[in-house]
């Protein structure tokens, strides 16, 4: 080769088979005599070279352009560079190639969410100094839970949690909730899934398939939507609280406080917009629907710090009702937790305004007026007597049709997948209602027939409807007077 080429440090060859990357002079290849070699040989030589430097290109190349890390392998000629050899006076060093990337400094941080501003969450402090309730606060939450501070929590509480049913099923958007204090809030939280599925949710199906064909995951997003939508309510649409337990300790015990092992542990978030606050629920949503998670609990405490404890004592009022109240070890939801789930206010009395005005404000509006106000989804019980007062008109007419149904201490959902039936009074004459209890033993939704123009229960007036039909007709009345209900083939229960 002639002494004015460039020569390539890559190659570990004789010097009399070294190659250039510039073309070389005719001239000064005539001038040095060299091996004589054949044709293919030149050709084979040149090929060998082009494809080591087309290897080291396209590897740089792949990785700007973003191509896996896991196609990205180096070429088998890139090895730690030893020391060059010296070079003979005039020869001129060529700049060895770029040293290829790591594929693992290309590998995107999956772990890292992509930032966006609507899904920042910061801890509160309760007090203003700790992110996690104090023991004041704690002793607050219990006092507005059950009257006193040394109250606790029963077996059946602390074991609750949401639990689905078998997703693709026919109840796959029923939470399991058998008989107990806490089935109330489990239906109560069972009303704003089904609301969510079958009036919220973007799907293709339709009707009662929309809640039937729902995956696990599916599941998990109805319930962080239910929990969401409570929570955001109880604050009045401007901040939502969520409570989750920690490892560490933040509430000591005292003298009339007594440990429950998670009270102490729980850490609340707080949220500026629900589509935030839902998104958190959603990443954490084990912490409410797993085993041993205290799920029921956990949402409890996320209500009332939501309403946060100044506004419940306001909502409450001067009667210093509890939120539960407890008889002979069993403790069971007041209708003022019940308005809490449902419309976002613990007022004690759910009362019809023209039966039982509500006189003042409570929580800075006027009474009567809010007791109109139409709920999301709605509250039927059964009235016993006919001086019983009534639920308030914006319970029985919510905006949509799905009702949380009390009679006798046991809970269900009434609810309907047409959603002209509270808005055109035709299609009120005769329509079907579903139900779902909750119950384990209930294997598919309940189909009911209510008819408005047919009244053949009241032919004997001597005796008490009440005592002839089942209770959950006579709460199905209190909405619609006079009419018949048909079980079409299934066992009444409630």
């Amino acid at each position: 080769m002639g002494r004015g080429h460039l020569k390539s440090h890559r190659c570990r060859q004789p010097r009399s088979r070294s190659r250039s990357i510039t073309p070389e002079p005719m001239g000064d290849r005539e001038a040095e005599p060299a091996a004589p070699r054949t044709e293919l040989e030149e050709i084979t030589t040149k090929i060998s070279d082009l494809n080591k430097w087309r290897d080291i290109f396209s590897f740089h190349g792949a990785a700007l352009a973003g191509e896996p890390p896991e196609t990205l392998e180096p070429p088998e000629t890139l090895e730690p560079l030893e020391p060059p050899e010296p070079l003979e006076p005039g020869t001129l060093r060529t700049a060895p190639p770029p040293v290829p990337v790591p594929s693992c400094s290309l590998r995107p941080r999956a772990a890292a969410p992509s930032p966006r501003p609507w899904t920042r969450y910061t801890t509160r402090d309760v007090p203003r100094a700790d992110p996690s309730p104090s023991l004041s606060s704690s002793k607050g939450l219990r006092q507005l839970l059950f009257g006193n501070v040394s109250h606790r929590f029963s077996c059946e509480w602390t074991q609750a949690c949401f639990r689905f049913r078998e997703p693709y099923s026919d109840l796959a958007y029923a939470l399991e909730a058998e008989e107990g204090g806490t089935r109330a809030v489990l239906m109560a939280v069972q009303a704003h899934i089904i609301k969510y599925l079958l009036f919220v949710r973007n799907t293709e199906y339709t009707h009662l398939e929309r809640l039937c064909r729902i995956s696990c995951r599916e599941q998990g997003t109805a319930l962080a939507a239910a929990l969401a939508d409570t929570l955001w309510a109880a604050r009045g649409g401007r901040m939502a609280t969520v409570c989750l337990i920690t490892t560490t300790t933040h509430a000591a015990p005292s003298r009339d406080h007594r440990a429950d092992s998670f009270t102490e542990r729980v850490q609340l978030f707080e949220f500026g917009e629900k589509a935030a606050a839902q998104e958190f629920i959603f990443d954490h949503i084990n912490c409410f629907r797993g085993e041993g998670s205290h799920g029921v609990i956990l949402y409890l405490y996320s209500l009332l710090f939501s309403r946060t404890l100044e506004r419940l004592q306001e909502d409450l009022g001067c009667t210093a009702t509890p939120l539960l109240k407890s008889s002979s070890g069993n403790i069971t939801c007041t209708e003022a937790l019940l308005s809490l789930l449902l419309r976002g206010r613990a007022i004690p009395c759910e009362l019809d305004v023209g039966h039982e005005p509500w006189r003042g404000s409570v929580g800075g509006g006027d009474g009567g007026a809010e007791a109109c106000r139409r709920s999301p989804v709605g509250y039927l019980r059964r009235d016993r007597a006919p001086a019983e007062p009534q639920v308030c008109r914006g319970l029985r007419t919510p905006r949509l049709p799905v009702w949380l149904c009390g009679t006798a201490g046991r809970h269900g959902v009434l609810f309907s997948t047409d959603v002209r039936l509270l808005r055109d009074w035709r299609v009120e004459r005769r329509f079907p209602l579903l139900l779902c209890s909750g119950r384990r033993a209930q294997s598919t939704t309940a189909r009911l027939t209510v008819d408005t123009h047919s009244h053949p229960w009241e032919q004997g007036r001597s005796e008490d409807p009440g005592k002839r039909r089942p209770s959950l007709e006579m709460a199905i009345r209190s909405k619609w007077a006079g009419a018949t209900i048909t079980w079409n083939g299934t066992d009444p229960f409630f």
